[in-house]
């Protein structure tokens, strides 16, 4: 019988049996309605369904009845028993929503052992969803008690606050009802704090704890509630106001700081020690997270509260948590919550350390949603300051106290250790003995006599190679933008900067005097006179003479670029394109392997979903932003067909390139005549990059795998026509050629380079670098050593294929010394 499994059920052995049994006993007529209310479901589940229907409408309207007609103490009784009948068990779900609330909200003289019973059914782990609305029925029967039966469910309350993370419910409701909870506290107790606000074993909350049991005062309670009450990633204008008055009134400016260096620095949580770091994850995995997930809003409101009143100290503590939480740091569990509290919080701070705070972030995280926080942190602190974003980004760029040539000394115990950025790639370090003589390696010396300063110094060269290399790509991303500055502030953010004048100085630019012509200069040498504007050269806006003119400049002087600039590809609209209208298929139809694909994107910056057996994954779609970020191309993808298994594809096939404009908040697609040519020459050289490099086309080992159902493709696309990264490789292989020692044996022939050997004569195809053999275009595997490369030949530019191709070329030329036998079996086979 119900009234039986009941009585076995809601039995807890503690003081509130009593009143538990007293209300199934009260209305022992409403748990006989209930079970034959559950009798009826289960016949309208079988065969009986059309009886027992009306027979359950008729059961049903008899219930209500009896409940509408119940006098106070019947109806508090009646709301117990319908509280402690709500639950699931082998025959279905059983909750009273529609009875309860009525009765609840009419039911008077709720005495304090009653609430106490609502209060721990509606926190008992097994309510699931409904605990949450069970939990606001019973918060507001307390409600209703007078000052002393407050105080008499006082350990229950507690007790619910602890317990309420546990439930299974929305954030803001969670929030809200986290909010009730400290309500009803403070008006029983105003200096206590509602159990579980501050958690109890976590070592960044100490403070804070310490402080509220060695003097608690109602302000610092007030103020504990308050920072717990931010549940967003930034807060209003009126909650930064209270805060502020809070603080002030409980005298906890430092005491916040001081949290939120615990927060920073201090050891992270342990799942070992502390339990897991949220609800779905077992504390048997072992890991270590900064902050329990119940604790995020009272962090949260410590990380804005720090922020608002720790100045330049609060700025350093906001940097190294969004660093930890956002997880750049492997063995800490990333916290997204807690790193875009930290990001947003550093944005608003003013403080001018800020902007180079959030320049190491952006350097350093990848998560796209931090990225995207970023920006917008970016954007508001650059509108603090009355300058644009590209501005903001480029007055941000630490120079970590580096001379103007990109160089730090040190004297340490008789030894110079410099570092610096050499040939605008490289940071090392060197250390100069007191004899004079140098090592890239520490002494003996250094390491046993000063390691806390080697080790400094160590963390320096990694912190300024990790700017050096987020700076190359932000001014190569400036090849798209078209941007110009005046003079002065170009020689200020660039040219004289310790990191970025390492990059730019090696670049052209072009300047524009009195006369209001544009005037293209050498890298490294200065303008003439004293000109108005700057702007990055690029080859699209240079005729093929120029172009021509500074690619022979620079291999005659051996200046290597930063990055590709002068033998810069060129891509212009085709007829085609011009026809189709608003999509290119230029770099339609390859197939590429997926996975380097996919590390691709990522590795230039653009955004593309993960191809998969799932929702969403059947096509692919990568987007890369140009034109300092107002333009977007998007490169459409696919698995390739029949490769598809239960996992992602192996190999993908490529198709369409559209554009879209930025349009508010929007991204308006585009026709291809109306995208800049700067931008779209920029878009597609990455898309001629993604499949050039990634292509089974460039595969050696391709032919070995018999009939495979992408041979014709690898046939027609290994030794095809030469796209435009190919072509320009192939224009400075010819200025390259004449000043090597294998000159005599090399021409170039159309897509190829002519190799003469003594053995046999070979084609090295432009794009591809996979070899023919003459006479008869026999196909040679030459699989390339990792990390082998043409030796001292000087190349302008970095290109692996380059290199590729350079380093077969000499293998070729003296092929009589060749001594691999896979290599000599193929040229023996026909010579």
């Amino acid at each position: 019988m119900l009234y039986d499994a009941l009585i076995t059920d809601v039995r807890r052995d503690d003081s509130l049996d009593g009143v538990r049994f007293a209300a199934l006993d009260r209305v022992r007529w409403l748990v006989d309605s209930l079970e034959r209310q559950r009798t009826e479901f289960r016949r309208a589940t079988g065969h009986e369904y059309r009886r027992s229907r009306a027979a359950g409408a008729a059961v049903q309207a008899e219930l209500d009845g009896r409940l509408a007609a119940c006098a106070d103490e019947e109806a508090r009784a009646a709301a117990l028993c319908l509280m402690l009948a709500t639950r699931c068990d082998r025959t279905g779900w059983w909750e009273y929503d529609a009875e309860l609330e009525p009765l609840m909200s009419r039911a008077r003289g709720w005495t304090p052992d009653e609430v106490a019973v609502l209060l721990v059914r509606a926190t008992e782990r097994d309510m699931g969803f409904w605990g949450a609305r069970a939990l606001e029925l019973a918060l507001g029967a307390a409600d209703r008690l007078d000052a002393e039966g407050r105080r008499a469910v006082l350990p229950w309350l507690d007790e619910a606050h602890a317990r309420l993370g546990d439930i299974t419910m929305e954030a803001r409701r969670r929030t809200a009802l986290a909010q009730r909870l400290r309500t009803l506290l403070a008006r029983t107790d105003e200096a206590r704090l509602p159990e579980g606000l501050v958690p109890a074993d976590a070592p960044w909350a100490a403070p804070l704890r310490h402080r509220a049991t060695t003097d608690p005062t109602p302000e610092l309670a007030w103020l504990a509630g308050h920072l717990a009450s931010l549940s967003g990633p930034r807060p209003t204008q009126r909650w930064r106001r209270t805060c502020l008055e809070l603080l002030d009134a409980a005298d906890a400016r430092a005491l916040v700081s001081e949290v939120l260096r615990t927060l920073a620095e201090d050891a992270p949580m342990c799942s070992r020690r502390h339990g897991a770091g949220n609800g779905w994850l077992s504390a048997d995995v072992h890991h270590h997270y900064v902050v329990h997930d119940r604790d995020t809003d009272l962090a949260r409101g410590i990380v804005w509260a720090a922020a608002l009143t720790g100045g330049p100290a609060a700025v350093a503590h906001l940097g190294t948590l969004a660093l930890r939480s956002g997880g750049v740091q492997n063995e800490v569990m990333e916290d997204l919550k807690l790193a875009g509290a930290a990001i947003n919080a550093l944005a608003d701070t003013g403080d001018p350390g800020s902007l180079e705070a959030l320049w190491r972030l952006r350097s350093r995280i990848r998560h796209r949603a931090l990225r995207k926080q970023l920006d917008t942190a970016l954007t508001t602190a650059a509108g603090k300051q009355g300058i644009t974003p590209e501005q903001l980004v480029e007055r941000s760029v630490p120079d970590h106290g580096l001379a103007p040539d990109g160089g730090l000394e040190r004297q340490v115990g008789g030894h110079r250790i410099r570092v610096a950025i050499e040939e605008a790639a490289t940071v090392r370090l060197t250390y100069t003995r007191p004899d004079g003589t140098t090592s890239r390696t520490a002494p003996t010396a250094l390491k046993d006599g000063f390691p806390d300063t080697l080790r400094e110094l160590k963390a320096l060269a990694k912190e300024v190679r990790s700017t050096l290399s987020a700076e190359r790509a932000r001014v190569e991303a400036l090849m798209s933008a078209g941007r110009e500055w005046p003079y002065d502030e170009w020689c200020r953010h660039y040219r004289d900067h310790p990191v970025t004048g390492a990059l730019v100085r090696g670049l052209i630019w072009e300047f524009r005097g009195a006369d209001g012509e544009w005037r293209a200069v050498a890298p490294t040498a200065g303008p003439p006179g004293r000109p108005e504007r700057v702007r990055l050269w690029h080859p699209i806006r240079s005729s093929a003479d120029e172009i021509k003119a500074w690619r022979e400049r620079l291999v005659a002087a051996r200046l290597r670029q930063p990055f590709k600039q002068a033998f810069r590809e060129i891509y212009l609209l085709t007829p085609a394109e011009r026809e189709t209208g608003g999509y290119s298929n230029r770099f339609a139809a390859h197939i590429v392997h997926y996975r380097r694909l996919y590390a691709l994107f990522k590795e230039r910056g653009w955004q593309a979903n993960f191809l998969g057996p799932y929702d969403g994954g059947h096509d692919g779609l990568a987007r890369g932003e140009f034109g300092d970020g107002e333009w977007r191309a998007c490169f459409h993808h696919e698995p390739a067909p029949h490769d598809y298994p239960g996992h992602a594809p192996e190999y993908a096939a490529t198709d369409q390139v559209r554009f879209e404009r930025r349009d508010g908040r929007r991204w308006r697609e585009t026709p291809l005549d109306e995208v800049p040519p700067l931008v779209f020459s920029e878009a597609m050289r990455d898309v001629d990059l993604f499949v050039g490099v990634t292509s089974i086309a460039t595969d050696p080992d391709w032919t070995d795998r018999g009939q495979d159902r992408h041979t014709a493709y690898w046939r027609t696309a290994a030794f095809g026509e030469l796209t435009a990264s190919a072509e320009v490789r192939r224009e400075a292989l010819a200025r390259i050629l004449p000043r090597l020692k294998i000159a005599g044996r090399c021409t170039l022939d159309g897509r190829f380079l002519t190799v003469r050997g003594d053995l046999r004569t070979y084609r090295i195809h432009l794009g591809s670098a996979n070899v023919l053999m003459a006479p008869d275009d026999a196909y040679l595997c030459i699989v390339p050593a990792r990390g082998k490369g043409p030796g001292r030949v000087f190349l302008p530019f970095e290109d692996e294929r380059l290199s590729l191709i350079l380093s077969k070329a000499f293998l070729l030329a003296a092929d009589t010394g060749i001594t691999d036998a896979s290599i000599l079996v193929q040229i023996e086979r026909g010579a």
